[in-house]
């Protein structure tokens, strides 16, 4: 743990917090708009991607995908200095890298978004986000917040 950069899984893991944030979605809800086919491939081209603005590429998939605007928004609930999306993609990548092997990045994508951890990441009111890469992964793996 802990010295990995896949910045593919970056890239993805924070276009999925901009779309999520812009169409005030769930990160979840975003993923499921996405498809698995959607994210893989978003993770697969996401070198010739992040040379776009990320906003373009954000409404080309809100476009493609036919994501519809939501109620959820955790920016306006937080009392505090919100984090950007590309410090949130970084903690969902960690997480993944973490807690799934190399081959099983794109199943660990799908499966840390369907996971209760989602809740607690995007409670920008704890502190939660910003504890130790080492922490939220034992978290993850033992199924709650130590």
């Amino acid at each position: 743990m802990g010295t990995k950069n896949n910045s593919s899984l970056f890239y993805t893991c924070s276009l999925i917090e901009f779309i999520s944030r812009k169409m005030k979605r769930k990160r979840r809800e975003t993923v499921d708009f996405l498809g698995r086919e959607c994210v893989e491939r978003i993770y697969d081209y996401s070198d010739v991607l992040h040379c776009e603005p990320i906003d373009k590429v954000a409404a080309e998939y809100i476009e493609e995908c036919k994501i519809v605007q939501g109620q959820f928004d955790n920016e306006a609930a937080c009392q505090y200095q919100i984090p950007d999306y590309w410090t949130i993609g970084e903690v969902y990548e960690r997480l993944i890298e973490d807690a799934y092997p190399d081959e099983k990045v794109l199943q660990g994508i799908w499966e840390v978004y369907h996971s209760w951890i989602d809740d607690e990441i995007s409670d920008y009111n704890t502190d939660f986000y910003y504890q130790s890469r080492e922490y939220i992964a034992e978290c993850y793996k033992t199924g709650e917040i130590l």
